[in-house]
């Protein structure tokens, strides 16, 4: 199979992957983008600092992202047995930057088990527990949560270059890493 752009032809010589391929791919980016973030901190107490106007800190977010996707990937389409609390996410007490980065690293790694296993039909089939007092189809869903993702890395590359001074980028949206990036040649 090829890629098909808006407008019909194909793209030669990319296979298209599927959902979960895809999302895998971008959600596991995210979370390596993660993992820079929080190895640009300078210690292990510069991720929690709270600032004026900011009602979380960077250490509280990755908690709640990896929380967040343990628990409706992880434990609802993958069966882990994961059982989230989100009071704790943000509220447990601070932990080192190396914890953070276990934490990202556990996460990616279900995300990697777990994704690219569910079928086209899983895919298109419910989600199997309502969320928000609805009812959604899996895929819409599991995209949803890759912009959830994605919407806290800008928060925590926000954090981090407001707490540390520093203004250069980590690099986080890289292009290279989707799932059906090629170099060209």
């Amino acid at each position: 199979m090829s890629l098909q752009p808006i407008g019909g032809s194909s793209v030669e010589g990319v296979d298209a992957p599927s959902l979960g391929e895809s999302l895998t791919a971008i959600l596991r980016r995210d979370l390596r983008a993660l993992a820079r973030e929080v190895e640009s901190y300078p210690d292990d107490a510069t991720p929690w600092a709270l600032l004026p106007g900011l009602p979380n800190s960077a250490g509280a977010l990755i908690r709640h992202v990896c929380g967040n996707l343990q628990h409706f990937v992880g434990a609802e389409l993958g069966r882990s047995g994961y059982r989230r609390d989100r009071a704790a996410e943000f509220g447990a007490p601070p932990v080192s930057r190396a914890a953070l980065l276990a934490l990202l690293s556990e996460t990616e790694s279900m995300l990697h088990r777990t994704l690219p296993a569910l079928t086209a039909a899983r895919m298109a089939a419910a989600y199997p527990q309502p969320v928000a007092g609805t009812r959604l189809v899996t895929g819409d869903f599991l995209i949803h949560l890759a912009g959830h993702c994605a919407f806290h890395l800008g928060q925590v590359d926000y954090h981090r270059r407001a707490v540390t001074g520093e203004g250069g980028s980590i690099g986080p949206t890289a292009i290279p890493e989707l799932a059906s990036a090629r170099p060209v040649p």
